[in-house]
């Protein structure tokens, strides 16, 4: 396959990645009024980190042996677990707080912020993709703020979480060429829910009524949100700038809104629409060839 060819797939797991975040949201939300934020997060990810035992047996420990599992994968799991638990920990206190649409906004703000930090860390952003990001920005305004914004208590956790969001995707992009990038994912799965386990443990208070209630949630968010679709973006990381990645990323939004619309039966408005589009032309901006 040509390099075209190979980027074109790598684009296609990450809009895949989108897609399975976005569709993921109701059921999220859902489990979420069933059971504690760290409750829900600590269930999720551990079935992630069985979900992926055998991906991570068969292509890495069957063909390299326990040699491919080396300290730096170990500390590449690490760091991307960290910020992957901290920032969905925040996101899950302050989405109590505040609107979900500008929970969602926020959040997804890290496509702004993910190229600035590239660029204090001296990796490079082409001028086209600072004009991308700010159309696609433009565009997550338009799809998810449809009132005027006002200041909400959660905002300031939404805040952090974007930002540390952007440093979970620029951790991958650091560890994904020296790393087996299904090690860090199960490494990354396996950090959260040993934090998120710690916290529900201090924090919060177990039935298994609300177990129960919110499993199904659970069950569906850690295996398609976060065992596949975290995955996928590791791997697709591997072969895309970072701020490109957070741009096709943001589709997340879109797919979000798309699913209420086709199975919630929600409407939405031109201004939704026009979001929708500018995040899509921000999307194949960001893939055309550069000017020779």
């Amino acid at each position: 396959m040509s390099e075209k060819g190979k980027k074109l797939v790598y684009v296609f797991l990450l809009v895949l990645t989108a897609f399975i975040w976005g569709t993921a949201f109701v059921a999220q939300s859902v489990g979420a009024g069933s059971v504690g934020p760290f409750t829900f997060l600590a269930v999720r990810s551990w079935i992630a980190v069985f979900a992926l035992l055998p991906v991570v047996y068969i292509f890495v420990i069957k063909k390299k042996g326990m040699a491919a599992v080396t300290p730096l994968s170990i500390r590449a799991g690490a760091v991307c677990g960290f910020f992957l638990f901290s920032a969905s920990a925040l996101q899950q206190i302050g989405i109590a707080d505040t609107t979900t649409a500008k929970a969602g906004f926020i959040t997804a703000m890290y496509v702004v912020l993910v190229p600035v930090i590239c660029r204090i860390a001296g990796i490079p952003v082409p001028g086209k993709i600072w004009f991308c990001v700010l159309l696609t920005a433009a565009g997550l305004y338009f799809l998810c703020i449809t009132e005027r914004l006002t200041y909400d208590k959660g905002d300031p956790f939404i805040v952090v979480c974007a930002l540390l969001f952007a440093f979970q995707i620029i951790a991958v992009n650091h560890y994904v060429s020296k790393v087996e990038p299904v090690l860090i994912a199960w490494f990354e799965f396996l950090v959260t829910a040993v934090l998120s386990g710690i916290c529900m443990l201090v924090f919060e208070t177990v039935t298994v009524e609300a177990l129960l209630l919110g499993m199904p949630s659970m069950v569906f968010t850690g295996l398609f949100s976060s065992s596949i679709a975290y995955t996928l973006q590791i791997i697709a990381q591997k072969n895309i700038n970072p701020t490109v990645a957070s741009i096709i990323m943001s589709l997340e939004s879109v797919f979000a809104a798309l699913g209420g619309f086709v199975i919630l039966g929600e409407v939405l408005t031109l201004r939704e629409l026009a979001g929708c589009l500018m995040i899509f032309a921000a999307i194949i901006i960001s893939q055309l060839p550069r000017r020779k």
